[in-house]
């Protein structure tokens, strides 16, 4: 799988945005700072407990940012401690728990997305006398292999010539391709990608809607490094270049598409020992990226297309001549919630939207959110959802609400396969995901499964613990607005501390602190380099 380098998300200042459906958050009072003692239920048998998350809390990484914290038993709902609980916060990709628990329940585990290649015209032998269609059914997992699949069977059921054009249907959803708030300087990276109906992955990790750019080093410092893009119809054009360095000299490349087009801009230069480097660039229209594709795979198998491509409808009567389903959203939510794709939240609020309402837009689904949340239990007057992976600051959640939705979502017939989906705490990838790098060795590995979230200024933390004795609590963190180096080890020390009991916090205090590097968007980063990979990934 290629390596993928991010970096942050620049703060930006959040308008005040009203949706009216999903309920807008209301301002309150100063929060009170992190070291204010927590508001908490009976302990039942665990007085320590307030004491040590206190504790915690007055961590100096704490300072100066809002932390939101609640502790629920699982099966009875008793608050075991809470911190500020009802304080409005960023989620980040801890929104993703939101928008996967409406996707399951109005798509369920067994949705498929399917892909058709139609025939608009009459047949004669091996001549096509109309348009070829390729129409998208959402399927954001669609690679190049299934495309050449695609053209293979359209080839083996005979057709040789188009005399028409290639046509792109992407109806199936809106043509809004980015959500709201979303930065503009972070457009070019795999993390934001443009949202279509019709859209592609070059790897297995639905990183829809991009390109891999891959940087090779010369044999001599100062030759300009090779470039190769994959797929190589991608429409992008690379302008700039990378010089390879000597060898031990680091890494300062960049590749950059920039706004509003397909020109992506290389800069910076690679040791000549550093080995190939793989980037992943988004496609400006991913709906004529797919079709470039296509077109290519159908001209590998034979059939001639004499005309250019268009994107439209296809037209009623199309016959379909071929089709491909993806897997069911079962399987696709592990790559979703384990990676934290922003990409599959996105197609699955307009997937969802179409279900519900059939209308395949960020209105409609978010609506739809926000019914099934609200029905579930959740005080949707307390949250803001403007999308549905967390990348935009306009987002708005509180820890106890999302604690609602936790204990709720427990009660769902599909809650085991959801849960399975849920990164693990230490433990290796694909299970572990965005926490494979966390908790090593500690009670908490192999046991929490949360949901990360992770942008500048915001780390989150949503999911499941089970206690020594045996209970399953809820545990939401979430801090918001720090400047200096990342709370995130204070939130594995309170799920080391839930995990493993009064003894699991004696060994963590005792430990020397954790602290991760300060970020900074020009960072160089070569493979494993990072000690945890969300640290500078927004939304992760």
């Amino acid at each position: 799988m290629p390596r993928t380098r991010y970096r942050l998300l620049v703060p930006a200042v959040t308008a005040a945005l009203t949706l009216g459906a999903l309920g807008t958050a209301h301002a309150g009072a100063p929060a009170a700072a992190p070291r204010a003692a927590a508001q908490t239920a009976a302990q039942d048998g665990d007085p320590t407990l307030r004491a040590d998350l206190d504790r915690i809390l007055a961590d100096p990484r704490a300072a100066g940012a809002r932390a939101g914290v609640v502790v629920e038993d699982a099966d009875t709902g008793q608050v075991l401690y809470e911190h500020q609980a009802d304080e409005h916060l960023l989620p980040a990709s801890t929104l993703k728990t939101f928008t996967s628990a409406a996707a399951l329940h109005h798509l369920g585990t067994d949705r498929r997305f399917g892909t058709d290649v139609l025939a608009a015209g009459a047949r004669h032998g091996a001549v096509l006398d109309g348009d070829l269609v390729l129409r998208g059914g959402g399927d954001f997992s669609l690679q190049p292999a299934d495309l050449d699949a695609l053209a293979a069977r359209v080839a083996a059921s005979g057709v040789r010539t188009v005399t028409g054009r290639l046509t792109a249907d992407d109806t199936r959803y809106d043509a809004e391709r980015l959500g709201s708030g979303w930065s503009w300087d972070d457009l070019s990276y795999d993390y934001a990608p443009q949202i279509s109906a019709l859209t592609l992955s070059p790897t297995d990790d639905d990183a829809m809607d991009t390109a891999v750019v891959t940087l090779t080093p010369a044999a001599r410092a100062g030759d300009p490094a090779t470039v190769t893009v994959t797929p190589a119809e991608a429409p992008i054009h690379l302008t700039g270049q990378v010089t390879t360095g000597a060898p031990g000299s680091g890494y300062s490349a960049s590749v950059l598409r920039r706004e509003g087009g397909n020109e992506v801009v290389l800069s910076g230069s690679l040791a000549a020992d550093n080995g190939p480097d793989t980037n992943l660039v988004t496609v400006d229209d991913p709906t004529g990226y797919t079709a470039a594709v296509f077109r290519a795979a159908l001209a590998r198998h034979g059939v001639r297309v004499l005309h250019g491509t268009a994107e439209q409808a296809a037209p009623a009567g199309a016959r379909v001549l071929a089709h491909h389903d993806s897997a069911p959203l079962g399987e696709l939510l592990k790559p979703f919630l384990k990676e934290s794709n922003n990409g599959i939240a996105e197609h699955l609020v307009k997937e969802t939207g179409l279900q519900v309402s059939g209308e395949g837009s960020w209105s409609a689904g978010l609506k739809a959110v926000s019914d099934y949340v609200r029905g579930k239990g959740v005080d949707t007057s307390q949250i803001r959802q403007a999308d549905g992976s967390g990348l935009t600051r306009y987002d708005q959640v509180t820890a106890r609400q999302t604690a609602v939705l936790l204990r709720a979502v427990r009660s769902e017939p599909w809650f085991a396969t959801w849960y399975d989906a849920l990164p693990v705490a230490g433990v290796p990838e694909p299970e572990g995901g965005t926490l494979t790098n966390r908790m090593r060795g500690t009670a908490a590995a192999g046991n929490l499964h949360a949901k990360t979230g992770s942008m500048t200024g915001v780390t989150a933390l949503a999911g499941y613990v089970t206690g020594p004795d045996g209970r399953r609590l809820i545990l939401v963190a979430d801090f918001d607005g720090y400047l200096g180096s990342s709370p995130r080890p204070l939130q594995d020390a309170i799920a080391v501390r839930l995990a493993g009991g009064p003894a699991a916090a004696a060994r963590s205090a005792a430990a020397p602190p954790r602290t991760l590097p300060a970020p900074h968007p020009a960072k160089t980063r070569g493979p494993g380099a990072d000690p945890d990979r969300c640290a500078l990934r927004p939304a992760c």
